[in-house]
């Protein structure tokens, strides 16, 4: 799986995860809207999600995660919030946090992901 795509999975994933929690339901239309794409785009990328096991779609639409795409889900969004609100903490616009958290969650590593957080945990002490 080539870079980009995982990384607009993790994406899909993320915002699928984030519409479940809002509104306990995932469609679409609703994914599309979110991310600011076709619904084409969503098309393609729920069926390569459900290739690879990370959804299923029942007839009505409706998109659930499976045990795997929740995984990386909740690792993406854990990110998210964790680097949004280091920023913000720096002193960073909350709108430019999130948008550069949105950046960063996917290319970070581990280690530097860890470093961070340990960081941002004795900065709370």
């Amino acid at each position: 799986m080539s870079m980009t795509i995982q990384k607009s999975a993790e994406d899909y994933l993320e915002a699928m995860l984030m519409m479940k929690e809002q509104h306990g339901y995932i469609r679409s239309v609703d994914v599309a809207e979110q991310l600011g794409v076709t619904k084409p785009s969503v098309s393609y990328a729920t069926k390569r999600l459900r290739e690879n096991g990370y959804i299923t779609m029942d007839r009505s639409g409706f998109i659930t995660l499976t045990e795997s795409g929740k995984e990386i889900a909740d690792r993406i969004y854990c990110r998210h919030k964790a680097l949004t609100e280091f920023f913000i903490s720096l002193g960073v616009n909350p709108e430019t946090a999130r948008e550069d958290a949105c950046k960063i969650e996917h290319d970070i590593s581990q280690e530097s992901f860890d470093a961070l957080c340990a960081h941002s945990d004795q900065l709370k002490q």
